[in-house]
């Protein structure tokens, strides 16, 4: 079993930015494509950002391209979301998700096996 926690969210002004964290456990972390989604209300969850397990590979999403930044410590058992240029529009629940079987970029949800609890994002205008 895989525990993920999200931490670092809260309410930064437009321009702003946050570092979101998420922490695991349970297994070997190094193992795992990790990801980041977001769902804002009345919305659906929407793709964020994505790691490989080494790190070597990253995706993202058009509207993040440029502004947010993935990385992972796996010493730390820890991916990050550098929020850079923050918007209004930017503003959602975001949620880290792991995926132990597969060591490639995974974008879509449905890929993902673990997921954790989300952190709010709010971000003023």
């Amino acid at each position: 079993q895989v525990q993920l926690r999200e931490s670092g969210g809260g309410l930064v002004q437009a321009g702003g930015s946050l570092r979101l964290s998420c922490a695991a456990s349970g297994r070997i972390f190094r193992n795992y494509a990790m990801g980041w989604f977001r769902q804002a209300p009345g919305k659906e969850r929407e793709f964020v950002a994505a790691i490989s397990w080494s790190g070597s590979s990253t995706d993202y999403a058009d509207s993040m391209k440029g502004r947010f930044t993935i990385s992972r410590d796996n010493a730390k058992n820890t991916v990050y979301l550098q929020m850079n240029s923050l918007q209004p529009e930017d503003t959602a629940v975001y949620y880290c998700a792991a995926d132990a079987s597969s060591r490639k970029v995974l974008v879509n949800a449905e890929e993902y096996d673990y997921w954790g609890q989300g952190t709010q994002v709010t971000v003023s205008s």
